[in-house]
């Protein structure tokens, strides 16, 4: 038990600093953390994935919060996207919410796996310069684009900074203003989510403490590590060059790319 305990707080500590240094929700660390830990415990391996899932996203709240006000005290949040992005984003949220026990866990692996692959590609080649777009779209008409976002990011565990940096950039956002906006954008994310999680019934019997399928305990264990992790990953941030810190993005997600796609075919 104290291992596993351990474990969770590792989860907590590495998460928070990948949040606030990329932008992220940190739930690309502690999704497989805790989905292991839950499986040593002993949990029915058919909702360890659920419950991983639905804990991380909740300790994005307090992290996203940490990191996104690190961040905008260095003038690195763009309140304009964040204010035309934040209500697609939050129906996709709730929509993810309630597609995660609908989804066979393989197909959306390598879906994402796949497109994580992408994404890292283009952040560690020399494409700095390489865009489709002057500005992130702003109107109705590209809502389906942040409301994707929040709907997959839900569904996988994590904040809006995988999938929102990479296209944000795309979208001639510079790396590091991306990154701030993508922790804000986060707690967009993961309010909406984490409400769907807590109201869902789960079709087995869940461990104690779970509301939904949001473990108590797990949440009360990584957020507070979490959260005081993430400013220091945020200060880690802007002591990057633009390059080094799309560099750090890429490797990330090779990261996040091997793990899904292992997921998915083996």
């Amino acid at each position: 038990m104290i291992a596993l305990v351990l474990a969770v707080l590792a989860s907590g500590l590495v998460g928070g600093f990948v949040a606030g240094l990329l932008g992220v929700g940190g739930g690309i660390v502690i999704v497989p953390v805790l989905e292991l830990a839950l499986g040593l415990a002993g949990i029915d391996p058919r909702i360890t994935m659920n419950l991983a899932v639905a804990t991380s996203m909740a300790t994005i709240i307090p992290t996203a919060i940490s990191s996104s006000r690190s961040h905008a005290r260095r003038g690195s949040v763009d309140g304009a996207i964040v204010k035309a992005w934040a209500i697609p984003i939050v129906v996709g949220a709730l929509i993810g919410s309630q597609l995660v026990a609908q989804f066979e866990a393989r197909v959306l692996a390598a879906v994402f796996g796949i497109a994580a692959l992408a994404v890292a590609a283009k952040m560690l080649l020399p494409l700095d310069d390489f865009v489709v777009a002057r500005d992130v779209p702003r109107t109705w008409k590209g809502a389906w684009l942040p409301a994707g976002i929040g709907c997959l990011a839900s569904m996988m565990g994590v904040g809006g900074g995988t999938l929102g940096v990479p296209v944000m950039t795309l979208c001639s956002v510079p790396i590091h203003r991306a990154v701030g906006t993508a922790a804000l954008l986060g707690l967009w994310i993961a309010v909406p989510a984490t409400v769907g999680f807590l109201f869902a019934q789960p079709a087995v019997e869940t461990p104690w403490l779970t509301v939904g399928y949001t473990n108590l305990l797990g949440f009360a264990l990584i957020a507070p590590v979490s959260v005081l992790m993430a400013p220091l990953g945020a200060r880690v941030a802007h002591s990057l060059s633009r390059r080094n810190l799309s560099i750090a993005f890429g490797c990330f997600l090779l990261v996040v790319a091997a793990r899904m796609l292992y997921r998915a075919f083996l």
